[in-house]
């Protein structure tokens, strides 16, 4: 690699399109990195559910081999690092591999070393003690970041719970969080005994929880990356929570819209200006690299809290790093793999953070990520495929054509559509069907899914059928097999 400094987004450009080390990113599936290999040279996807029925040149899917029950995103790219044709398919394409994850855990580390790849990330230990929900409130406040009027406690019972929140002044209608946890499953509203009650077993035994002041408030995501110039901020999104349409989970995480009039510039600027402390607190901490944060938004006063820390892409990195301003200068992906390249540059952070705070480097986008929400298991037979659909004037959905741009969307009759679900699939309370992502906004000026949301979440969840289990597998065999694959 020369030793020559990198000067301005055009040679950081050029550099990634000349790139020679190949980089994989490896996990479920393509969904958070959409794009990136049109960016990075020698950038492939290695996943397990193949969403583009092997049409897509930049993704590699095994076939599948016995393997225990999965239980998270680690586990999947644990399989994946073990399986033979993962394993010929980085060795055949030679080179010193890179690897980057959405999740990845000691095991992932050890895997990976074993192939001969470095992991662009910093330590899963690191990363794990900094995605613990209690360290988030301690690096906020270390950093001047704000979290809802809290407290951390074990809680040993209801009447205990009680005591701990009148001691700190936080009142009686809560919303409990245990350490880790995702998109909602582990996100209690309590506001009296029986609400206690439902959740006891989530919460009792679960050591420190984060007790807070449950407030009206507005879901926000924004990612950034910290690097050795400075830490780099992307736009403030708004985030879909707990439709019934979407998902089945109360507090669920379904989707982003990104626009430039979401929220007011007063709370826009406000939000970019602690992500940049709080990314300045995590290179204080160590850790380097992409990550995201969510904010809470008080309806009556506009005040913003911290509401949580990923340290890693999420759901929202495929909305960030398709923004006008990616287009523009550089998706924030590149960033991160530019800081982890060891590759010497120089950037004017502020100065580009000033530019990417501009109105117009925002175009408007939304993306849904619709699951099935009835309370039934049943198997998939025929599931909507990857591609362009295009809303009819009499509000049916139909594909149009085969694409895995989702800037190939012309316009707001017009929609991306990422398949998770698969014919053969079990079809289960919370199962992932697919991601669509529209031109335009989801949501109305108060909240709520506007009436084209809704005919696009119809119109795709008709086009899926299923059939009845075999009676021998109608037990109890599938209880929750749920977990965040995105």
């Amino acid at each position: 690699m020369s030793t020559k400094v990198l000067n301005n987004i055009s040679e950081i450009r050029r550099f990634f399109h000349r790139n020679e080390d190949p980089i994989y990113f490896i996990s479920a599936t393509n969904f958070n990195l959409l794009g990136l290999d049109e960016w990075v040279r020698n950038f492939k996807y290695i996943c397990y559910i193949d969403c583009y029925g092997g049409k897509h040149p930049n993704v590699f899917c095994p076939s599948e081999q016995p393997h225990a029950e999965f239980q998270s995103i680690e586990d999947i790219n644990n399989y994946l690092l073990q399986h033979k044709e993962v394993i010929d398919f980085i060795k055949r394409r030679g080179g010193k591999p890179k690897f980057v994850f959405l999740m990845f855990d000691e095991e992932t580390e050890r895997l990976s070393k074993e192939l001969g790849a470095e992991v662009w990330f910093p330590k899963a230990k690191l990363r794990s003690g900094m995605d613990n929900k209690i360290e988030t409130v301690r690096i906020g406040n270390k950093a001047g970041v704000p979290s809802v009027p809290n407290v951390l406690a074990e809680v040993k019972s209801y009447d205990d719970l009680k005591k701990t929140c009148e001691k700190a002044g936080i009142g009686h209608d809560l919303v409990l969080q245990s350490a880790f946890g995702d998109s909602g499953h582990t996100t209690f509203f309590i506001k009296s005994e029986a609400d206690f009650r439902r959740h006891e077993h989530e919460i009792v035994g679960e050591g420190e929880i984060k007790i807070m002041k449950r407030i009206d408030c507005r879901g926000s995501a924004i990612e950034a990356c910290a690097t050795k110039e400075g830490t780099i901020v992307g736009p403030l999104m708004t985030e879909l929570v707990g439709f019934k349409e979407l998902t089945p989970y109360r507090g669920g995480w379904c989707g982003n819209e990104i626009l430039s009039t979401a929220f007011p510039p007063k709370v826009r600027d406000h939000a970019r200006d602690l992500t940049f402390k709080f990314g300045e607190q995590l290179r204080k901490e160590g850790y380097r690299g992409y990550f995201e944060l969510d904010f809470l938004i008080d309806k009556k006063t506009g005040e913003l809290w911290l509401g949580e820390l990923n340290p890693r892409i999420t759901g929202a990195s495929s909305m960030t790093n398709h923004a006008a301003f990616a287009h523009a200068d550089a998706p924030l992906f590149l960033f991160h793999l530019l800081e982890f390249s060891r590759k010497k540059f120089n950037l004017d952070v502020d100065e580009l953070n000033a530019r990417w705070a501009n109105p117009d480097m925002i175009d408007s986008w939304s993306q849904m990520v619709i699951k099935h929400t009835d309370d039934s298991v049943d198997i998939c037979t025929q599931s909507p495929e990857t591609g362009i659909y295009k809303m009819l004037e009499d509000g049916r959905v139909v594909f149009d054509r085969f694409d895995y741009h989702r800037r190939a969307v012309e316009s707001e009759n017009e929609a991306f559509f990422l398949r998770i679900l698969q014919p053969g699939d079990y079809r289960y309370e919370g199962a992932d069907i697919g991601i669509l992502v529209t031109r335009g906004r989801s949501m109305t000026k108060s909240f709520q899914l506007n009436e084209r949301a809704k005919k696009w979440i119809h119109g795709i969840k008709q086009s899926v059928s299923a059939k009845p289990l075999p009676v021998a597998e109608a037990g109890p065999a599938l209880a929750d097999p749920a977990f965040k694959i995105m």
